[in-house]
């Protein structure tokens, strides 16, 4: 029925896609279009075992834009047959949390999208978005894991309507059947936005800005936001949640900046 009212709604009333304004067609993830959805550049393996970060090269190859762009390499990738692999990065200062995988790379569609989201105030966009997490990052989930998104500040929550971790997180943690607890992390001072300021001065800005709840202690938990930049803020929830007593802490995140 639900199918029927839909193909009803959108003669009468065409649906379009946010990110391009087409019309929604053939491939759909409501409110995304079937050409947005199939262009997002998914993240699959070989990745850093501890943040995620996909190993790429670059291939002499055009892709389904008609540019040449990056390929995940394939293949032994050096070292022990088997052993976990780490980019340099994590090699030298491994970050706070035990790990980290994000769908998608922070580009084209993607990218729209979460600033659709955000930016643009349309919280449905937290459907497609969750679905692509649940496609890319679900296996990477402990199998007791609990859920817990990183909380925005009071204002900056109020001002866009709702915090779009949190929405994001409910429905992952439905379609893992995960438990979800929106307050065993809160910020404890507001800070100001990271995206203009360097790696150095993002982990200054939010410096002792979470405070977690001891109901942490034990848990396996996954915290889940829309991008994933530097770590940061990741890292600093990661720290309040060992603080409290958390086994693990890992992070899933829509997509990822390179």
């Amino acid at each position: 029925m639900r199918g029927w009212a839909v193909a009803a709604l959108d003669l009468v009333f065409p649906a379009r896609c946010p990110v391009c304004a087409a019309a929604l067609g053939a491939g759909r993830r409501d409110p995304l279009c079937g050409v947005c959805w199939d262009g997002v550049v998914r993240i699959a393996p070989p990745f850093c075992a501890r943040c995620g970060l996909p190993f790429f090269t670059f291939a002499d190859i055009e892709d389904r834009h008609g540019f040449p762009g990056p390929v995940c390499a394939s293949g032994d990738l050096g070292g022990h047959v088997g052993a976990p692999q780490f980019c340099s990065p994590c090699a030298v200062a491994p970050p706070a949390f035990d790990w980290a995988r994000a769908a998608g790379l922070y580009a084209g569609p993607l990218r729209d999208a979460v600033q659709r989201f955000k930016f643009g105030r349309r919280p449905a966009l937290a459907r497609p978005l969750a679905a692509l997490v649940l496609e890319q990052c679900a296996a990477a989930v402990p199998a007791r894991a609990v859920l817990v998104p990183i909380p925005l500040a009071r204002e900056r929550e109020r001002e866009r309507g709702f915090n779009q971790a949190a929405l994001v997180a409910e429905r992952v943690a439905r379609g893992l059947g995960a438990p979800l607890r929106e307050r065993w992390l809160a910020r404890t001072r507001a800070t100001a936005p990271q995206t203009e300021l360097d790696a150095v001065e993002r982990r200054a800005n939010v410096r002792g800005a979470f405070v977690a709840s001891t109901a942490a202690a034990g848990a396996d938990v996954v915290l889940v936001d829309d991008v994933l930049t530097t770590g940061a803020t990741a890292g600093e929830c990661a720290r309040a949640l060992r603080a409290a007593g958390a086994a693990s802490v890992g992070l899933l995140t829509v997509a990822r900046v390179l």
